[in-house]
């Protein structure tokens, strides 16, 4: 109990609501936009068809350098960013401690003057966000080659009729493949957005709680409201 309590001291308590409705905010979009895809289209599950027909498609082409080349350019996105975020990391960590860093927020207009300490913290969250980020990054690089090898091990498109294989299940399972590769490297994208909310804690946690709903209507509009997915499917 005293240990609890320590703990809840370092922070205000409107801070405390603050973080609260960040992390409810970021886990509970995520598991309703999970949800709300399997019942109305969605960004995710309409390219995930699209990658379920590609893998199709692949069955019948006897040459599969384009489909090789279309997964290692897919890769290339999550291998990007979890470069970047390695180095977004270390200027993080760079940061942390520093009390030149805290000076420079206080100097900001219409922020909130708070200790080192709590300064640290807010870095220490942002940190948190990133590693998160990186680690979903390099797993859907990671899923992607898991990919490429199912697309280099299909067999020949004639075997399919001469030994009696399934060219549905081979679609079904490489384009599942490939879409958890997506799904991942949507989560890793979406941490992105969510530290911009982060960011805004520096500033007050008023900033922080609008922030973090601006940042959730933003992410509804463009998986569930966007142009690209009305193109998509139409």
């Amino acid at each position: 109990m005293d240990v609890a309590l320590t703990v809840f001291r370092l922070l205000p308590w409107h801070d405390w609501v603050g973080l609260a409705v960040f992390f409810c905010g970021w886990v509970g979009y995520a598991l309703f936009a999970r949800k709300r895809a399997s019942t109305q289209p969605s960004i995710l599950a309409s390219t995930n068809r699209i990658r379920r027909q590609w893998m199709l498609q692949t069955t019948y082409r006897e040459v599969r350098v384009i489909d090789g080349v279309v997964v290692q350019s897919l890769s290339t996105s999550p291998s990007f960013f979890a470069s970047t975020t390695i180095l977004i990391i270390g200027g993080l960590l760079a940061v942390l401690g520093s009390s030149n860093a805290s000076e420079l927020v206080r100097e900001i207009p219409f922020a909130v003057r708070t200790t080192v300490l709590v300064f640290d913290l807010k870095i220490v969250l942002m940190l948190a966000i990133f590693v998160y980020a990186f680690f979903r990054f390099t797993w859907s690089m990671r899923q992607y080659t898991f990919g490429a090898l199912l697309v280099a091990s299909a067999p020949e498109a004639g075997q399919f009729e001469m030994l009696g294989l399934s060219r549905d299940e081979f679609a079904d399972r490489a384009g599942r493949v490939v879409g958890l590769a997506a799904e991942t490297f949507n989560d890793g994208l979406r941490a992105y957005y969510f530290a911009f909310a982060a960011v805004s804690w520096f500033l007050s946690p008023l900033a922080f709680v609008l922030a973090t709903g601006g940042v959730i209507y933003i992410l509804y509009q463009r998986e569930f409201h966007s142009d690209v997915l009305d193109v998509l499917t139409s």
